[in-house]
């Protein structure tokens, strides 16, 4: 935790009458560490090099008056909070507004009262010294915070891998579909967001925690008996109706998990709805829920395109893998039926990237 610094604060007098500058040495040179410059330049070469903690300065001078000083000053990033006061003959109205627009923070007028000039320094520096305080804790609490969001964001990617690797357990054939289709995903999302696609949907963040989701679509295969689950044949159909289950089964585990976490976290509503939606289709001939068109999520839709071109790719106990071209060809024909058609056009733009992660992550 920051606190208050208890050092001297040094005071820059800038006048081009060293009388002047001289008296209110004087007058300050007890209480605080003193730095004098005749001109405008002069006192700007000082700030600059060493950010004083408040700046005294005349107004009328040769070269840059006090209204340049405190204007260069306030642009620059190293001196814009160093608090300005004027010392000054008698100004006028207008001029007076002048000093407080160009960011100045009071006037001090001569002839000099030390009771006064004393009094105003103090006032400001502790203003100031409160003011820096309360941006030090602010980036502290920011600092804070990032740490224990980071904290939280480890913790759940820890407990993703954790239900990821239980499907992968059980399942030896998920291990790098699963790295696979995260990685079409990630791509189909990121060319829809570039294309304008879905702009209340996709952000880069939705994009990076649908991906994150994404290797949580067949959780629920761990609800699935190994007769089934691990068949090395086609399923019967009352085996494949119990299969189908793995999707709800899969939701249900999710809402749990998400319930648990107050319903406030973006990344497991995504991996509740991928897991439950991504064999919905288009036309509302998929399952669980025969969803058709934008009812179904996003988030799933994208996940129904990567699933599919992969277990197409893939190859099983009773099929041979497709080519590249007759994965293509199938997702394709599938656009406006099976899929939305602007995943589809997604993937046709990147079914080159795609056909490159497939043989990159190819399985062993």
């Amino acid at each position: 935790m920051l606190t208050l610094r208890n050092e001297r604060p040094t005071v820059l007098v800038v006048d081009d009458t060293p009388a002047n500058l001289s008296l209110l040495a004087q007058m300050l040179k007890t209480d605080y560490r003193v730095k004098t410059a005749t001109s405008g330049q002069r006192a700007l070469d000082l700030a600059m090099a060493a950010p004083p903690d408040m700046v005294l300065c005349d107004v009328m001078m040769p070269g840059l008056s006090g209204f340049d000083v405190c204007r260069q000053l306030k642009a620059h990033p190293a001196t814009a909070r160093v608090p300005v006061i004027f010392v000054t003959a008698a100004m006028d109205l207008d001029d007076e507004r002048l000093g407080f627009e160009v960011g100045a923070v009071d006037y001090i007028h001569k002839p000099l009262t030390p009771p006064i000039v004393l009094a105003r320094i103090r006032t400001h520096l502790q203003i100031k010294r409160w003011q820096d305080f309360m941006e030090d804790q602010s980036t502290w609490l920011q600092q804070e915070v990032a740490r224990q969001v980071d904290q939280v964001l480890q913790l759940q990617a820890a407990s993703i891998h954790v239900m990821v690797s239980l499907a992968e357990f059980r399942d030896e054939e998920t291990g790098n579909h699963i790295r696979r289709t995260q990685e079409y995903v990630r791509r189909l999302g990121g060319w829809m967001l570039r294309q304008g696609y879905h702009p209340g949907i996709l952000t880069p963040v939705t994009v990076d925690q649908i991906a994150q989701a994404a290797p949580l679509h067949d959780v629920g295969k761990i609800a699935i008996p190994d007769h089934i689950l691990l068949k090395p044949g086609r399923l019967t159909p009352e085996e494949f109706a119990i299969m189908k289950t793995h999707s709800t089964r899969g939701h249900e585990i999710l809402e749990q998990a998400r319930k648990s976490m107050g319903h406030n976290n973006p990344l497991l509503s995504f991996a509740s709805e991928i897991t439950r939606y991504h064999h919905e289709r288009w036309d509302g001939s998929g399952y669980p829920d025969g969803l058709a068109g934008e009812s179904i999520p996003l988030s799933a839709r994208l996940m129904a395109v990567a699933d599919v071109y992969d277990a197409a790719r893939s190859s099983r106990p009773y099929k041979e893998p497709f080519t590249h071209e007759a994965s293509v060809a199938l997702i394709a024909e599938g656009r406006g039926s099976h899929f939305d058609p602007g995943v589809v056009d997604a993937f046709m733009a990147l079914r080159d990237e795609c056909a490159e992660i497939a043989s990159r992550l190819a399985d062993a």
